[in-house]
């Protein structure tokens, strides 16, 4: 039994006991692709949409980009309060406006452009009908929509999962499932719906013309078996949870295998070259690991974007928190685990738009943006924050933590400024983190002996050796900012034959370009911290957070 519960390094060439054994690619290219390659640059299309932007990368085979183009989206729109939604066509659109001027602006032959991957945001979902347009809006990963629970889970079963404390969890994720409430509340538009799709698997159908996705984008509230990595057969526990008919799914491959080709119609939409290959990628989250150059379970993925999130990959199906599943990898036939802070690096946003009014007036005319300038603000501020401890709960979880749980911030003295609150933040983030790699370790059996970070948050130095110093850990920054776009092109790289497994397309496309060692004195300071403060803090305010919100009633209490 798994499900979601939640919406929402580079390798060093002496494995040990990690080596990843590989399946064989199923794909029609022939050898010579390989050998082509001593003669002349292969070069690889990789798009990136995700919830802010969409990106439109050209690298090249040693995992440079040689051209980016970045385009900012409306994220989604709101018709009722908690929703998010956007219209699927729209996003599309955006998509052809990266590649059109991506295609524009470089000066590549187009033989030498040998596939492309595309990698978007997880658990989006489009009901198209028979002619493949839209039925209604994408419902986005953000949404808070909740669907009735009906005729399941109810007597010994109930029973069963009561006892086992997993009830709340189980009603939870049939709640949070959109194809749940669409049943429910739109019983036309899911009669009409041909095939359910992921986001990804909607941009394939574009691209294409076949309703296809990868496994590897397969996160979200679907009748997935997430253990065999295929659709739930009838009568598995995900089917009952969310009972999706079998034909108005799509088709499945792994990473790295052949999705088709681009269309006339596509080619025209987008620019790309007609026939170009489709080479099966992940969600973002799972390229952002890949592109870091993480395929062993000791070396763990850190990403500091707008949920943050510690993941390791595995060849054997693992769980960190129980009934959580294992996410499928970017690396075929492999496992991510995942710890995530759903809010995550969102909070810097929210410490700007609150409080850092001042640096978003002066970047205006000094070309330094927000973020640089509060590195610059508490560059000074010791290790812990002069007594200040922050708990990074602004969004609540399900179990971990608890759906009553809220943000805190304790120590507060007269020392203490809004700058002492952002590093506040930085490190309460890190130190929960830190808690996940902790169970991580703990559920695999694996010591994690070093970390990869990316995302938005790797580009601070102060981030940084703040991560090296609270986890006592080796930290690592990748040589490229673009890591899930990155992750796709390494798919698309060995699904073409450019190389002939993963191992030897990281060694060729992936660079640490800079390393953090921890700082004995910071890492002291944090250990002691992390030990007798914040590992205590949630358990402690936990009954007080319970009765915040039987008092208030926020979170909402569903009964």
């Amino acid at each position: 039994m798994n499900f979601l519960l939640n919406k929402n390094i580079f390798i060093n060439l002496s494995l040990e006991k990690y080596s990843p054994k590989y399946h064989p690619q199923k794909s029609y290219f022939n050898d010579h692709l390989l050998m082509d390659n001593h003669l002349e640059e292969s070069y690889i299309i990789a798009i990136d949409a995700g919830t802010q932007s969409v990106r439109s990368a050209l690298f090249d085979s040693g995992g440079q980009i040689v051209r980016i183009e970045k385009l900012e989206i409306e994220p989604y729109y709101a018709t009722a309060p908690g929703y998010a939604e956007q219209d699927a066509n729209y996003l599309w659109e955006q998509v052809c406006i990266v590649t059109r001027k991506l295609m524009e602006q470089i000066h590549v032959p187009p033989d030498r452009i040998k596939g492309m991957s595309i990698t978007t945001q997880r658990g989006t979902v489009v009901n198209v009908g028979k002619d493949g347009m839209p039925l209604r809006p994408a419902i986005i990963w953000l949404d808070q929509r909740k669907a009735r629970l009906e005729k399941f889970p109810r007597g010994f079963i109930k029973r069963g999962l009561q006892i086992l404390n997993l009830f709340g969890s189980i009603t939870h994720a049939i709640k949070d499932g959109e194809c749940n409430w669409i049943r429910q509340n739109e019983p036309k538009i899911w009669e009409n719906t041909h095939k359910f799709l992921f986001l990804s698997g909607f941009f394939h159908y574009k691209l294409s013309g076949e309703y296809i996705d990868s496994v590897g984008n397969m996160v979200g509230y679907i009748p997935f078996n997430y253990k065999k990595q295929q659709w739930c057969k009838p009568g598995e526990f995900n089917t009952k949870l969310f009972p999706v008919e079998h034909e108005k799914l799509p088709h499945l491959v792994h990473p790295g295998e052949l999705l088709g080709h681009i269309t006339r119609d596509a080619a025209t939409e987008t620019g790309l070259p007609q026939g170009l290959p489709i080479i099966a990628a992940a969600a973002d989250k799972a390229c952002e690991v890949l592109g870091s150059g993480c395929i062993t379970p000791n070396i763990a993925c850190l990403s500091f974007g707008t949920t943050a999130t510690v993941e390791t990959v595995h060849p054997k199906y693992r769980e960190v928190i129980r009934f959580f599943p294992g996410y499928p990898s970017a690396l075929p036939h492999h496992f991510n685990t995942e710890f995530m802070i759903y809010r995550g690096y969102w909070m810097i946003n929210w410490f700007k738009n609150e409080f850092g009014h001042k640096e978003i007036e002066l970047s205006k005319t000094t070309g330094i943006s927000p973020e640089k300038q509060f590195d610059e603000m508490i560059k000074d501020i010791p290790p812990g924050s002069m007594g200040l401890i922050l708990q990074p709960y602004w969004s609540p979880g399900v179990r971990i933590p608890g759906v009553e749980a809220k943000g805190a911030v304790i120590g507060f003295g007269d020392v203490h400024t809004r700058a002492h609150i952002y590093k506040a933040i930085l490190e309460g983030l890190t130190y929960s983190l830190k808690q996940g790699t902790i169970k991580t370790e703990k559920r695999t059996g694996v010591k994690i002996k070093k970390l990869r970070v990316s995302g938005g948050g790797s580009q601070s130095e102060l981030a940084m050796q703040l991560t090296a110093d609270i986890f006592g850990l080796t930290v690592e920054q990748p040589h490229t900012f673009e890591t899930s776009a990155l992750g796709a092109a390494i798919n698309c790289a060995v699904g073409l034959g450019i190389y002939p497994n993963y191992e030897v397309a990281i060694g060729k496309m992936c660079r640490v370009t800079k390393t953090y060692h921890p700082n004995p004195q910071n890492m002291a300071i944090y250990d002691q911290l992390y030990k007798k403060v914040y590992g205590r803090l949630y358990r402690r305010l936990k009954p007080l957070y319970q009765n915040i919100r039987n008092i208030v009633n926020y979170p909402a209490i569903e009964h």
